[in-house]
């Protein structure tokens, strides 16, 4: 009787193992797919530590912003309840400089806040407060506060930034 399968003579020759696949075996990661894993790896780490860094700089960013229009604010507050006569005096003697309470962190000494009160008409002045300071990148930062001040008292005021 014959075998049911094909003959040993006419079956395809296999072809040899390479050294390389008998050596590392079926399971291991060539060079290429190392180094391919490990940029990915540093891509991944050095995207996050840049995103990190973005976060922190824009919560400094915020904290200091929010330091200036509390500073302004109170000032505005304080001249709110200034006769004609007082602003008119403070006008005149050309004091700019508002005084802002001790900061403590890596911006202590970088916040300075003028005021420049300005004649609009006969019976309006315009008042102008101004915050600046250096960020955490070094950057300079503008707060502003404008209002106007009729002879009749103060109303309201807005604020813009740079």
């Amino acid at each position: 009787m014959f075998p049911s399968g094909p003959s040993p003579l006419l079956r395809a020759p296999r072809a040899p193992r390479s050294s390389r696949q008998h050596r590392s075996g079926p399971g291991a990661f060539t060079l290429i797919e190392v180094m391919v894993a490990s940029i990915v790896l540093v891509l991944g780490i050095t995207t996050s530590i840049t995103t990190l860094q973005r976060g922190f700089q824009a919560t400094e960013t915020a904290r200091h912003y929010t330091f200036a229009a509390q500073v302004m604010q109170s000032e505005m507050e304080r001249l709110r309840l200034k006769s004609w006569a007082q602003l008119q005096t403070l006008q005149d003697a050309r004091e700019a400089t508002v005084s802002v309470p001790a900061v403590s962190g890596a911006a202590a000494g970088t916040f300075a806040c003028t005021r420049v009160i300005t004649d609009q008409k006969t019976d309006m002045k315009e008042i102008s407060l101004i915050s600046t300071w250096k960020g955490y990148d070094g950057r300079p930062h503008t707060l502003r506060f404008v209002t106007r001040y009729g002879k009749t008292g103060l109303y309201d005021y807005f604020y813009t930034s740079h």
